[in-house]
C-alpha cells in the first residue's frame, strides 16, 4: 500500500445544511441522525469509507451555533472549533444559491493552513440550474477553496466528492479496519437513534431539552445471534415536556421506542429488547457539569 492515501476530513457548516445526510452518503450507511429540523447532531460523529485507493475519516460536526449560548451549544461550539484544528481537510457544506450571515461566520473560522473543500449541497432543489454556475463563480471569490464540488446528498449524487479529497489526502497506511464505517460504538449509536426519533416525532421545541442516556446494554445469546437488551433514560427539563414526550396513554412514546427499536435491528443486524424510560433534570442544557457527564463537547 506504498500509494495508499489515509487522513481526517471535517464536515461543517451552520445547521440543517445536510452535513450529517452527506456524512451517511459518503460512508454508505446510516450512522448520523437526521431531522429536517435545525442542529441535530450535538456530537462529533466519526464515519470511515475505505476504497481501494484511501481511507476516509470523516468528522461529522455540528452545525455552529451563533444564537444559542448555553453550556450545551457552548460544548457543540468547542468541538467544531477543535476539529477544524485537527483534520486534514476540510468540508466546508452550504446550500445551492444560499449564502447568508450565518455561513459568513463559519467561514472566518475555517483554518487557511489545509485545505478547505466548499460543498455546495441540495442542488437538486434549484428550480434554475443556470444559476449554480454564477454561484460558484460567486463563492470561489469568498474563500480560496482548493475545490468546489456540488452535490445532492439527499439524492446520493456525491460520487465526486470522495475524488476531490482524495488528491489531498497525505499518504499513509489505514487507520480502521477496511470494513469499519464507524469508530463509535453501539451505546452510542443506540442513544442517537432514540433521539432522532424524538426529533422526528415531536414538535418544535421539546426536542432540544432533550438528551438520551443508555442506562445498561447487554447481548444474550451466542455471538451472531446475540439478543441486544438495551435500556435508556430520555433526560428533559420540565414536567410539561415529560408529558409530551409520553404523550396519551402512552402512545408517543411507544411510537418513538418502536421506531428506535426497528432502526437499531436493522443497524446492528440482530434482535434488540428496547426500554425507555422519561426522567426530570432541570437545566440540564445550562449545566456545564450535566452537559459533560451526557458527552458533549467531546473531542
Amino acid at each position: 500500500m506504498t500509494d495508499f492515501h489515509t487522513g481526517f476530513i471535517a464536515i461543517v457548516g451552520r445547521p440543517n445544511v445536510g452535513k450529517s445526510t452527506l456524512l451517511n452518503g459518503l460512508v454508505g450507511q446510516k450512522i448520523s441522525i437526521t431531522s429536517k429540523k435545525p442542529q441535530t447532531t450535538r456530537h462529533r460523529i466519526t464515519g470511515i469509507r475505505t476504497d481501494e485507493a484511501a481511507q476516509f475519516i470523516f468528522v461529522d460536526t455540528p452545525g455552529f451555533q451563533l444564537e444559542h449560548k448555553n453550556a450545551l451549544n457552548r460544548a457543540m461550539n468547542k468541538s467544531v472549533t477543535a476539529t477544524l484544528n485537527s483534520v486534514d481537510v476540510v468540508l466546508f457544506v452550504i446550500e445551492a444559491s444560499h449564502f447568508d450571515a450565518r455561513d459568513q461566520q463559519v467561514l472566518k473560522l475555517l483554518p487557511s493552513t489545509r485545505p478547505v473543500i466548499l460543498v455546495i449541497n441540495k442542488i437538486d432543489l434549484l428550480e434554475d440550474k443556470g444559476e449554480l454556475l454564477p454561484f460558484i463563480e460567486r463563492m470561489a471569490k469568498e474563500f480560496a477553496f482548493a475545490e468546489i464540488v456540488p452535490v445532492s446528498a439527499e439524492k446520493a449524487d456525491i460520487d465526486a466528492l470522495p475524488k476531490a479529497i482524495g488528491k489531498h489526502l497525505p499518504l499513509g497506511a489505514p487507520m480502521y479496519a477496511l470494513d469499519d464505517v464507524t469508530d463509535r460504538n453501539e451505546r452510542f449509536l443506540a442513544a442517537e437513534i432514540i433521539r432522532e426519533k424524538i426529533f422526528r416525532l415531536l414538535g418544535e421545541e421539546v426536542p432540544y431539552s432533550t438528551s438520551v442516556m443508555i442506562e445498561k446494554f447487554t447481548h444474550e445469546g451466542p455471538e451472531g445471534k446475540s439478543l441486544r437488551r438495551i435500556f435508556a433514560s430520555v433526560i428533559v427539563d420540565k414536567p410539561g415536556q415529560k408529558a409530551i414526550l409520553i404523550g396519551k396513554g402512552g402512545e408517543k412514546m411507544k411510537a418513538i421506542s418502536t421506531q428506535a427499536r426497528k432502526d437499531m435491528e436493522k443497524l446492528f443486524d440482530g434482535k434488540v429488547y428496547l426500554e425507555v424510560w422519561v426522567k426530570i433534570k432541570s437545566g440540564w442544557a445550562d449545566d456545564e457539569r450535566a452537559v459533560k457527564s451526557l458527552g458533549y463537547g467531546d473531542t
